[in-house]
């Protein structure tokens, strides 16, 4: 027992920048009632918003890389999970400096959305380090429950009511279906570590007989129903119903978080439940290619193809814009899944590259439907006719967005396209080739998609005349921000390096 207690009083180290979000959260709930009656309420809320996540920052900053166990073995700390705790970090504090400035949410509430916010970048960063069943559960409960309530946040609203439900009700189902997945996992191997898997999962995989047989059939259902929890966070079929009317219904800034943080956070469990728990030791010929017999990188790669193909079917019947970005946000999750298909050192790394790039890029995308809605008060295609002529900047930055989500060069997005295509063409030489090569070819298929119903939105917005006549004025702070995505997207599409190197220093990940 003393043990037990010491060693979790010495992970507090390795958690100051979680216990930083955690009072703050609670801080911020309690603020919100102290500044009630107070004129510059919503500056300082946003302020005290901006100082937690700046606190927690630093101390991400200061804390070491090497990868530790934390907690007993709950939680892990390593580079891996702080790559990712960044992308959690930004993404919150963008979306904080949106809504300060922005009308979606009224005066008097919006310390809540702050404290909450900072509650599901909590529940992320968890999801990040999580290594045991238990904490992957809580961790996707947290940013799921709190998501609830945030896609609701406007009482007033009835799309807003209906996005909640949706989101509850799906949310639920994938959580049951996982609980008991997990429930099974823990029956078949005894632990709920999943760093313990890896030789757990060998031996029953290698029994023999009927016994062996109903083992591995029951081995596959946990899997499946496991990784329905986390294709859920990420809005991959068949876990993908619940996103389009949650996006559309939702307010658009908390949409955009939850467009990227969220899905970021997915993809991290993602990895380290499949690479870090169940595939091996990194290497290039020593990733497990089966479990009970399934070849997973196949399943994940139909998974891929799946996904990314209903969702850009799909977005090219859509006239909303966020409906639209939603089934785009689908395709995009099947892109990202190619680079865990692969089980590979090099996929791991396009699938962090590709989430970083993907938060500017999207954010971005979100940022101009904002801006748009606040002066024009609609979320259609047709009133992006001569945006152009009302806003120059509005309508150049999303065009670099939109070409930047298609892949093209010399945009950032053609850097994450770039390094997920790699990867799956590097296997395509291996013995699996022919997954991979099909798989390539989906892709870039899916890619050509894409840019037809983008291209849509560029010709609304430069080549069509003007439906309405009201001049896009956006906030100084909006077009600050615009500026500022659109030269990081331009930036990285040609000088790409630091990100490169960055995601290679960070692809160290804590092993049972």
């Amino acid at each position: 027992m003393e043990q037990l207690i010491g060693n979790n009083l010495a992970s507090v180290a390795g958690f100051r920048p979680e216990l930083v979000l955690t009072f703050g959260s609670i801080a911020l709930l309690v603020l919100d009632l102290v500044l009630r009656r107070s004129r510059s309420r919503r500056a300082l809320l946003a302020g005290a918003a901006v100082i937690v996540l700046g606190l927690a920052a630093v101390l991400l900053a200061a804390q070491s890389t090497a990868s530790t166990p934390l907690f007993n073995g709950m939680i892990a700390s390593d580079a891996f999970a702080t790559f990712f705790k960044w992308i959690f970090l930004a993404a919150g504090f963008l979306t904080v400096l949106i809504v300060a400035q922005g009308d979606d949410y009224p005066s008097p509430r919006v310390g809540e959305f702050y404290g909450l916010l900072l509650a599901v970048v909590l529940g992320m960063f968890l999801m990040a380090s999580a290594t045991n069943l238990l904490t992957i559960y809580m961790s996707i409960e947290l940013v799921s429950m709190v998501s609830y309530v945030l896609a609701g946040f406007r009482k007033s609203d009835r799309k807003a009511a209906e996005a909640s439900l949706k989101y509850v009700i799906y949310g639920s189902v994938a959580s049951g279906v996982m609980l008991f997945g997990m429930s099974y996992l823990y029956g078949l191997l005894g632990t709920f570590d999943v760093l313990a898997f890896a030789p757990k999962i060998a031996e029953l995989s290698a029994t023999t007989g009927a016994a062996g047989a109903a083992t591995k059939l029951a081995l596959v259902v946990a899997v499946v129903f496991v990784s329905s929890g986390v294709g859920y966070k990420i809005a991959s079929v068949p876990w993908h119903m619940w996103c389009p009317d949650v996006y559309e219904g939702a307010p658009t800034p908390f949409t955009a978080f939850l467009s990227v943080g969220p899905k970021a956070a997915g993809f991290a469990l993602a990895l380290r439940f499949f690479l870090g728990s169940f595939a091996g030791p990194m290497g290039a010929n020593g990733m497990a290619e089966s479990i009970a017999g399934i070849p997973w990188p196949a399943v994940i790669g139909v998974l891929s193809a799946v996904t990314m193909t209903l969702g850009n079917l799909t977005a090219i019947a859509q006239t909303n814009l966020k409906r639209l970005l939603a089934y785009s946000s689908i395709a995009h999750a099947g892109y990202t899944l190619m680079g865990l298909a692969t089980l590979s050192a090099l996929g791991m790394q396009g699938v962090m590259i590709y989430m970083l790039i993907y938060l500017v890029m999207n954010l971005g995308a979100f940022l101009v439907v904002i801006v748009v809605a606040e002066a024009t008060g609609s979320e259609s295609i047709f009133d992006y006719s001569g945006l152009v002529h009302r806003h120059p900047l509005a309508a150049i930055a999303f065009g670099i967005f939109l070409f930047s989500l298609t892949g093209l060069p010399p945009f950032a997005g053609f850097t994450g396209k770039w390094y997920l295509f790699y990867a799956v063409i590097e296997r395509a030489s291996g013995p699996a080739g022919f997954w991979y090569g099909a798989l390539a070819v989906v892709g870039a298929l899916n890619t050509a998609v894409s840019l037809y119903y983008y291209a849509r939105i560029i010709r609304a917005m430069f080549l069509e005349a003007p439906h309405v006549t009201d001049r896009v004025a956006p906030k100084l702070g909006y077009q600050l921000m615009l500026g500022a995505f659109s030269a990081a997207i331009l930036v990285f599409g040609i000088w790409w390096a630091p990100i490169v190197e960055w995601s290679q220093r960070s692809m160290v990940m804590l092993r049972g």
